[in-house]
Parts: structure tokens; sequence; C-alpha cells
């Protein structure tokens, strides 16, 4: 210890160690700036969804180049059952565009959900949002501050946006707008790693007609009357859903155990003052 070192090069007194060690260990400003060295990680908390809409993830990705259309943010929403994503862009990110589109875009088109889970934007948690959940009997949670990967759902999705995005826009960045139906089409015909389907199977129980079906046509169907079509689908949901359950719970089990193998035990109790790590600097501020 350096200033263990620099003390006794000058001093001496009964328990010096002691004394400086437990100085440097209150230390205010040390403590602030530094931290500690091993940080508290804590074991992996689960919710596992058995259901299409039961609970889904929104969240803000931008900004981006305003576009001709005058958008600069995208709102982020995935169903965490089915993985069914929307992608909506949008002007600004003010509490009222998110309500409003939120209900015009997924409550309007699949019905209320359960639980709406987001990070803690003032956006989500604001006034307006808040009154919105509760005239809707929605369940409100978010992640804990300053940690995204509260919601890693949400943001792969992002990342996969912005991978798409980068392959397609124009050299001057003004329509990537345009870009997100098509991209929407292709991530919900695609089997998803978790589930082992595609979203469209998890929300319709059949695959989506794509482009290159007008080419090579849509694979043969029996036809079928309204009733037994709906029997037979009926039943093939029920088989999709469950077979999604395991593959969830599996891929859940996993995930926990590989994060548990690096988790540090630290029990906090209601009332324990605590530092809380904030890696963010305010702009013109020396760090």
């Amino acid at each position: 210890m350096k200033t263990l070192s620099k003390t006794r090069e000058r001093f001496y007194w009964d328990r010096l160690r002691d004394d400086v060690e437990k100085w440097c260990r209150e230390c205010h400003a040390c403590r602030v700036r530094k931290g500690p060295k091993t940080r508290t990680k804590g074991h992996l908390q689960r919710y596992n969804v058995g259901s299409p809409f039961e609970r889904m993830a929104l969240d803000i990705l931008g900004p981006f180049p305003v576009t001709t259309k005058g958008n600069r943010y995208v709102l982020v929403l995935m169903d965490y059952f089915t993985k069914w994503p929307e992608a909506i862009p949008i002007p600004d990110q003010e509490a009222w565009t998110v309500a409003e589109e939120l209900v015009r875009s997924w409550i309007s088109g699949y019905g209320v959900p359960m639980i709406l889970h987001s990070d803690q934007g003032t956006n989500f948690n604001s006034a307006l949002f808040t009154e919105l959940c509760k005239l809707l009997g929605i369940l409100k949670t978010r992640t804990t501050a300053l940690h995204p990967e509260s919601d890693g759902m949400v943001e792969r999705f992002n990342r996969t946006i912005l991978n798409h995005l980068s392959l397609f826009v124009s050299r001057n960045q003004t329509d990537w707008d345009t870009h997100l139906p098509l991209f929407l089409l292709a991530y919900r015909s695609a089997e998803h790693e978790v589930t082992g389907l595609t979203p469209a199977e998890m929300l319709f129980g059949r695959t989506l007609r794509l482009p290159c079906d007008i080419l090579f046509g849509p694979s043969s169907e029996t036809p079928s009357s309204p009733n037994e079509y709906m029997k037979n689908l009926e039943a093939r949901l029920e088989s999709i859903h469950a077979f999604a359950r395991e593959r969830i719970k599996l891929a859940s089990e996993r995930m926990k155990t590989r994060y548990d193998s690096r988790a540090t035990d630290h029990h906090f109790k209601e009332g324990d003052l605590v530092w809380m790590y904030n890696p963010k600097r305010r702009r013109g501020l020396s760090p």
C-alpha cells in the first residue's frame, strides 16, 4: 500500500498499519471515485413467461439522423414469449408520443399486455404513462438503474436493427425508416434461437407467406372447413407453445448457470446504506 509506505517514511506510532488502512477505507473521496476492487454481482433472477402477450418489453432506439418524414427515433416493442417484434419510427421520445404509439400500434392490434417492462427513462415513468398503465390494468416494471443487461432480449433486438439498417440505408442516412417494415418481415419469419420457432409460428401457428412464394408457390395445404381449421390450429398452437416453453426453460437454466458461476454473494437488508455505481459522467466535467 503506497499510503502506508509513505507514512512509515516519516512517522511511527502503535497500530500504524491499522490506522492507515482504516483511514483509506473510510476516505469518502476514494470510495466515491475508486469503488471496490471486486464489484458485487448477485445471482441471476429469472422470469419465465408462458403465454403470448403476458409480458412485453419496450425501449427507445436512437437518435438517428432525421429522415425525410421527420422521424428520429425507433419505438421498439417485443413480446417475451412469442418474440414478436414491432419497430415504429417516431419523431421524438416524449411521453405523449410513446403512449400514443403504444396504443395505436400494439394494443389496438394485439390487446392489452399484463406486464410492461422498460428501462428507467423519464418517458416510461412519466405521470401520463403511469396513468395509462393504471387505466388499462397493466403492471409496469423497470430494469435496474444503469444496467441495460437487465433486459437483454430487447437490447439484442436493438443491435439486430442497427446491423440491418447499416446495410441498407442510403449515403445521407435519411431513409432508414423506410427499411423497417421489410426488416420486421424478415425477423418475424426467421427461427428464433431460444424458441426454435419463428415469431409468426408462435403467434399464428403457421409460417408467413414470403415474396419467394410468388416464384415457387406456397406449400400445398389441404382445404378444410372453418371448424376443422380451428381445431387443427388449436392443437398446433398448443403443441408449439409447449415446445417453446420447454426451450425457454432450458435456455433460462443454461444462462443462469453460466451467469451464477461468476456471481459473488452479498446480502443486503432493507435500510442498509449502499453506494450505487454510476459510470456516466456529465459533459464538460473531468472524470
